[in-house]
């Protein structure tokens, strides 16, 4: 209980800095990295993004090889649009309906929704997304070209929806306690960005796919680690509504 309540505590001071969440926002991004929905997507991403084989890769020219970086950073803007489009939309609702410090029912709103979102990263409510929805999305784009790698970036978030979609819901929900349209978007855009620091590393060097971690259980411990954060946070949540309601 007490370990719950610091991480929410962490949560608050982080609300009164926008400069010190933005690290960990980053960091959080490559947390979701490592989950098991999104991890070992970087590989087939990658090969997908850079439109070659490793074989091809070792025998490419020095120019050619510079490419799939492009390509990948270009996935990564596609990728981030689409979030940071999501924190401006956050940041925006929590303009237009005001500040959540004096709604006990907002507080009990986000509560909930990040009670859910534990219980789907700890798979007891698991992320279905519809079956057609997510191969038009796994299908989009086309691989080795610049346009393709945006799209599909675009697409991404659908794909890893499962590990991916309960952390942003509470990302997006403590965003939008801020009422800043300006700070979801950068908030968002940051989170992204953490979330495609791996496939960068691979597309600056095919060397390094085969240096990263064998995917293994020990992911799983990431997917908890989240699910634990997010008790916490809605625990605290749930104390503020207390402290506003009585």
């Amino acid at each position: 209980m007490l370990a719950l309540l610091q991480i929410a505590d962490v949560s608050a001071q982080l609300s009164a800095n926008p400069a010190a969440a933005l690290p960990v926002l980053f960091g959080a991004g490559v947390l979701t990295s490592l989950t098991p929905c999104v991890y070992p997507m970087i590989p087939i991403t990658a090969a997908i993004v850079g439109g070659q084989s490793s074989s091809e890769q070792l025998g490419a020219t020095t120019a050619s090889r510079w490419r799939p970086l492009g390509l990948s950073l270009t996935y990564v803007v596609g990728l981030a649009t689409v979030y940071a489009g999501l924190g401006l939309l956050a940041g925006l609702t929590g303009t237009m309906f005001g500040t959540v410090s004096a709604n006990p029912w907002a507080y009990f709103t986000m509560a909930n929704l990040l009670l859910i979102a534990a219980l789907s990263m700890l798979d007891v409510l698991p992320v279905r997304v519809p079956a057609a929805l997510m191969q038009r999305a796994a299908n989009a784009g086309t691989g080795g070209r610049v346009a393709g790698a945006f799209i599909m970036g675009a697409a991404s978030g659908l794909v890893a929806a499962p590990c991916s979609a309960p952390v942003m819901a509470a990302v997006l929900t403590w965003v939008s306690t801020t009422g800043s349209a300006l700070l979801g978007f950068a908030y968002l855009f940051t989170f992204s960005l953490g979330m495609c620091t791996l496939l960068v590393l691979v597309g600056l060097s095919a060397g390094t796919l085969s240096r990263l971690p064998r995917a293994g259980a020990w992911m799983l411990t990431v997917k908890k680690g989240f699910a634990f954060i997010m008790l916490g946070m809605a625990e605290y949540y749930l104390v503020k509504m207390g402290q506003v309601y009585f």
